[in-house]
């Protein structure tokens, strides 16, 4: 009988998402002190990591409050010291839509 595994090697796979979730800077372990901690960590973003920023080279301009965060990135979470503006929260209303885009909702002003 063919199976998934006579197809494939597994070992591959297990070892790329082990290294993922080891070794890469997108990956760490939740903040489960209470519950809100929680889904703050989840709602947290990075301009950090593989194909982002690092610390030492982010100017002034790439921490500063963007008008395009408008409803979308929080402009008063972010931490002290060397990661300030690099790390954000999500606003209240924000979400990610499927294509990876962060949405918020709007009224129209006449």
């Amino acid at each position: 009988a063919i199976t998934p595994q006579t197809l494939i090697n597994i070992r591959p796979v297990v070892a790329a998402i082990k290294e993922f979730f080891g070794t890469s800077q997108l990956s760490q372990f939740m903040d489960q002190n209470n519950p809100l901690s929680g889904l703050t960590h989840k709602r947290r973003l990075s301009a950090l990591g593989p194909g982002g920023l690092s610390r030492e080279r982010a100017g002034l301009e790439v921490r500063d409050v963007h008008p395009s965060h408008y409803g979308r990135m929080c402009p008063i979470e972010t931490p002290e010291g060397p990661n300030i503006g690099l790390i954000g929260s999500l606003s209240v209303y924000a979400r990610v839509n499927p294509f990876g885009f962060i949405e918020t909702p709007y009224r129209k002003v006449v």
